[in-house]
């Protein structure tokens, strides 16, 4: 191996190279360069800017708010491309409801406008633009119909318009838009100060974690003996992130991704605490799951080891309740299908394979009234990050030539 890989995270970063894989937990008094520099200053002077390679989460992603003009083509679209793209979808707006649609508080990093066929136009009209002058945000793309672009363009300050990502034949046109918001979370990386040095050891582009992760599922049973269909899942200090094979999704929708990935923004165990335990004590099973845990909800407020144990078992449950049929605003996976669960990121080193079988085995009877559940396969040597980075590595050697 002659190359440089380091994924940068919330709470650790790991480093792979010819020696073997190292994980860090991040000291947050430092920036994360000089912190890596401190404690990784020998391995990174053994390799050029142009063999280090480079992923992160620790942006925390994109948040954006999609507003589209059906359910079944424009926002399950959309909303299928932002989530393959690593973005947080914060709300979604049926145009034609929007006059009742709640105001997001937060700052949007990108706000996705789509509706219709290219044949078709005269989707909208001022209750949009009505709309947007209640919101903030950065950045705000049109994907939907050309004959109502340039009625749009005049009306929204700094529209980037887009090819539709509906075809005349209703099927998925992802290429553009997945570039586009691909770029932004670049751009995001770039901005942050405490990213943006990282260049100084590395001439290549910096990619999120997910997409990354998600680069590896085609080649990942040559490394874990996994049946398909599968999914990963992958649980870090700020987000927890599904990857799962279309062959589980509940629709006919056409695009050419073998494999999707959804990021959940604010269920990590270490940044994201707050909101995982907020989520958590809003499920209506939690509460019998913690006393077959054999613990109280007092635990939810402790700090220490087995507190933090509890948390990443929780994680796992609440992952799978969103994409089980209990939840219909996420993507729902044909669970009762499944063969093999992958389960991979800090949760690995933490949890053992038995209380990761336990969780799960819970969901599977209490939610899926099953009781055989997949096999668990525990990816404790961040394999699939490296496999991912060497794939997306290949690729760009490839397509250079």
């Amino acid at each position: 191996m002659n190359e440089l890989l380091i994924d940068i995270g919330s709470t650790y970063f790991k480093v792979c190279s010819k020696e073997g894989i190292s994980q860090h937990f991040r000291d947050f008094k430092k920036n994360i360069y000089d912190d890596l520099n401190t404690k990784c200053a020998d391995i990174l002077s053994k390799y050029a800017k142009e063999d280090t390679y480079i992923c992160s989460s620790a942006n925390g992603g994109l948040s954006t708010l999609i507003i589209g003009v059906t359910n079944s083509f424009s926002l399950k679209y959309a909303k299928n491309i932002a989530y393959n793209s690593g973005i947080n979808i914060i709300d979604t707006v049926l145009y034609g409801k929007i006059q009742e649609s709640k105001i997001p508080s937060e700052t949007l990093d990108v706000v996705i406008i789509v509706g219709g066929i290219d044949s078709v136009g005269g989707f909208f009209d001022e209750k949009l633009f009505a709309y947007l002058k209640k919101l903030t945000y950065s950045n705000i793309v049109y994907v939907g119909s050309s004959k109502d672009a340039h009625y749009l363009s005049e009306n929204i300050a700094n529209l980037k318009i887009l090819s539709n990502i509906i075809t005349d034949k209703l099927k998925l046109n992802e290429g553009e838009l997945k570039e586009y918001l691909t770029n932004l979370y670049q751009e995001d990386i770039v901005g942050k100060e405490d990213i943006k040095h990282l260049y100084d050891i590395t001439s290549n582009q910096i990619y999120s974690t997910p997409y990354i992760v998600n680069r590896s599922l085609p080649f990942i049973d040559a490394e874990f003996d996994v049946v398909n269909p599968f999914i990963v899942v992958d649980i870090g200090g700020a987000t927890t992130d599904i990857h799962y094979s279309r062959d589980l999704v509940r629709d006919n929708m056409l695009t050419e991704s073998e494999y999707d990935r959804l990021v959940f923004k604010k269920l990590g165990v270490y940044k994201s605490r707050e909101t995982l335990i907020h989520a958590a004590k809003n499920n209506e099973f939690v509460y019998e799951l913690l006393a077959y845990l054999n613990v109280t909800e007092n635990i939810l407020d402790e700090q220490s080891e087995k507190a933090l144990r509890i948390l990443m078992q929780l994680s796992i449950f609440l992952v799978l309740c969103k994409v089980s049929r209990l939840n219909s605003v996420y993507v729902t996976l044909k669970l009762e299908q499944l063969k093999s669960i992958v389960l991979t990121g800090g949760i690995t080193k933490v949890l053992t394979h038995e209380e990761c079988e336990s969780i799960i085995s819970f969901f599977y009877r209490k939610i899926m009234n099953l009781h055989h559940i997949p096999t668990i396969v525990l990816d404790s040597n961040y394999d699939i990050w490296t496999l991912g980075m060497v794939q997306q590595h290949h690729q760009r050697s490839e397509t250079c030539r």
